[in-house]
């Protein structure tokens, strides 16, 4: 059912890119891994690589998953904000074209969850 707002939003945006100083927001999820309900958000500069994100950033949040290390990254499908998308692991998130509240979900061919639990 559609919601139509009564009164235009008056609101201050918190969430801009200038109040991040100088970081943007990359919001990253794991696709068919329920122990994931949501994606990650995390505040990275633009000129950090891309590569710099799945070696260093990503093993923290995604590492307590028992199928994380089997990943290979070779074969992982991206989507960048619900299409298919392939990064360049060398070139930074701004040179990958990568936005500030950009979206990326990832799929690891292979990998089916705890026990199977995305089948």
């Amino acid at each position: 059912m559609p919601v139509a707002a009564i009164k235009p939003y008056t609101g201050e945006v918190k969430d801009r890119q200038e109040n991040f100083h100088g970081a943007q927001l990359l919001y990253v999820g794991w696709d068919q891994h329920l122990m994931f309900c949501a994606p990650f958000c995390f505040p990275f500069p633009p000129t950090m690589r891309f590569g710099d994100v799945v070696e260093k950033a990503l093993p923290p949040a995604f590492g307590y998953h028992p199928e994380f290390a089997k990943i290979d990254w070779s074969k992982a499908q991206w989507l960048k904000s619900g299409k298919p998308w392939t990064p360049d692991f060398n070139k930074s998130l701004a040179e990958n074209g990568l936005k500030h509240k950009d979206v990326l979900r990832f799929k690891t061919p292979g990998l089916t969850g705890i026990k199977g639990s995305s089948t």
